[in-house]
This record gives structure tokens, C-alpha cells and sequence, in this order.
């Protein structure tokens, strides 16, 4: 691919990286602003936005809400070679799964949500918040929006019945995930949801899913660090 085949968000993510690389920015230093480097390489800020998102999402960034985006210090990680749906992991160990939705809705996509999912401004995306349950222990509090385009009935789901992922699963097969995981400390409306003592480290999964060539959900799933671990096979 010539350079000028190459996406513009893919050449200020280079730079980044190779600056980065080089020694121009250390673990711990803030990077030049999304304005600066949109007007160092005639850009909009969108697509400034895009690049450091995506290095966010690899651990190569970490933003910081009124302060700035600052190289991350490096995490060991792991790889999930399968997604698994936390139904089928509670019944596969013999218990019973039940879920508690705390939140459902319907809205617009933010100027941050069209970065993430790739669509217009004013795009509808559904919102659920949900804890699931194996038997009587919260073990999951997931935080998920999800594409209208790619779900159109995700609204008046029982997720009694099935839970989002299953859902998903089955109006739009998988074509591709991106995600993280890390460990961050509980702020108070979750660690009450989980039952887990406030700012008590939870093991947190950031997972974008891909499906029908668009993105499909972007969701944020919590986890009592204190009684789960994640595992894969290869």
C-alpha cells in the first residue's frame, strides 16, 4: 500500500507510535493535544480521535478526563481466544444464571459514539446496564451499547430469557473483537451492584464487536476481582 493509500487515522497512529518508540514521549508523559496534532497534519479532530482511541484501546495510550492522554505504562495481557456467553459459563458449572437490568434505553450517537461505531452523527444506538448473576452473587455488571442498524429489536428483549450477547450472537454473527482488559477500582454505584467493598480492584473488559461490516456493540463488563478470572486455550 502506498502512502497514500494509507488511511489518514493510521498515519498519525504510526507517528504516534514511532515517536513513542523513539523515546520522544515516556511511559508517564502527556502527548501533544487532539487540536495540536489535528493542525500539524491538516486534519480534523475526528480523525485525530480515531487514531489515539485505537491506541487507548491497545494500552499504548491511557486518557485521563481533564487532564490529557498520557503514554501508558505497560500490563502484562492475555488472550481470549474464545467469547463466551456469562449464561452459559454459570450453567456450565451447574448453577443457575439470572440477570437484573438497571437500565434501557434508546438514544442518539455522541460525537464520541460516532468515532466508535463509524456512523453519522444522530445515529440511534441502544443502551442496556445489566448485572448477571450466578445463583444469588452478582458477577457481572455489563454496560453495553449496541448498533440499532445491527439490532433493531434489541428494545423489547426478555433478558430474562437471553441475555445481549446471545442476542447478538444471533441476529449478527461474529466477524471480529477488539478488546482490553484491566484492573480498576470499583467506584461506589458498582461495587454496591457487585457487593464488593467500594474502590475493591475489579477486573474490567473493554470489548468492541464487529458484525454485518459495521460495529456491532461496545461494551464495558466489570468483574469481582476477588472471585473470577478470565482464561483461554490455545
Amino acid at each position: 500500500m502506498s502512502e497514500q493509500e494509507v488511511p489518514l487515522y493510521q498515519r498519525i497512529k504510526d507517528y504516534l507510535l514511532t515517536e513513542i518508540q523513539a523515546g520522544k514521549w515516556r511511559e508517564g508523559e502527556v502527548i501533544p493535544p487532539e487540536v495540536s496534532l489535528a493542525r500539524q497534519f491538516g486534519v480534523s479532530r475526528m480523525t485525530v480521535n480515531r487514531a489515539v482511541r485505537e491506541l487507548t484501546t491497545e494500552n499504548i495510550l491511557k486518557r485521563i478526563q481533564g487532564s490529557g492522554t498520557y503514554v501508558a505504562h505497560r500490563k502484562y495481557q492475555a488472550t481470549l481466544v474464545a467469547i463466551k456467553n456469562i449464561a452459559d459459563e454459570v450453567r456450565s458449572r451447574g448453577h443457575r444464571h439470572s440477570s437484573q437490568v438497571l437500565l434501557l434505553e434508546s438514544a442518539p450517537a455522541s460525537e464520541a459514539q460516532t468515532v466508535q461505531f463509524e456512523v453519522q452523527p444522530g445515529h440511534l444506538l441502544f443502551h442496556s446496564i445489566i448485572v448477571h448473576f450466578d445463583n444469588q452473587t452478582p458477577i457481572q455488571y455489563e454496560d453495553r451499547w449496541v448498533n440499532a442498524a445491527v439490532a433493531p429489536d434489541y428494545m423489547t428483549l426478555d433478558f430474562s430469557v437471553s441475555t445481549p450477547n446471545e442476542h447478538l450472537m444471533r441476529v449478527a454473527p461474529l466477524q471480529g473483537v477488539r478488546y482490553c482488559i484491566e484492573a480498576v477500582n470499583a467506584p461506589a454505584d458498582i461495587a454496591a451492584h457487585l457487593h464488593v467493598p467500594e474502590h475493591e480492584a475489579c477486573l474490567v473488559l473493554y470489548r468492541t464487536t464487529l458484525a454485518l461490516d459495521q460495529v456491532a456493540s461496545v461494551a464495558t463488563m466489570w468483574y469481582p476481582g476477588s472471585r473470577y478470572q478470565f482464561e483461554g486455550r490455545l
